[in-house]
């Protein structure tokens, strides 16, 4: 592994946690991968996935990434809004 990509894990996680993020993230890839090779399956037997099928997917997948990166602004921005308003006591 580069040693760049190495310091910005630990960065992240620290030195402890860098065997368990590096672990998930094997994880993360063996899921993906066995999903590419089932979907490769379903796909010689049934035959491509129509277009519309496949833009009707695109969209959702797109609808809830901008749904969760709004639910993750506001709940980082929720800490702000919590002192704003407030008076020093």
């Amino acid at each position: 592994m580069p040693a760049g990509r190495i310091a910005a894990v630990k960065a992240r996680v620290g030195a402890r946690g860098f065997s368990a993020y590096i672990s998930a993230a094997v994880e993360r890839q063996i899921q993906r991968d066995l999903l590419e090779e089932l979907l490769q399956a379903n796909e010689a037997e049934t035959g491509p996935i129509p277009q519309e099928m496949h833009d009707r997917a695109a969209q959702a997948f797109r609808s809830a990434e901008a749904l969760a990166a709004q639910e993750h602004a506001d709940e980082a921005g929720q800490g702000e809004d919590a002192w704003h308003g407030r008076e020093a006591s």
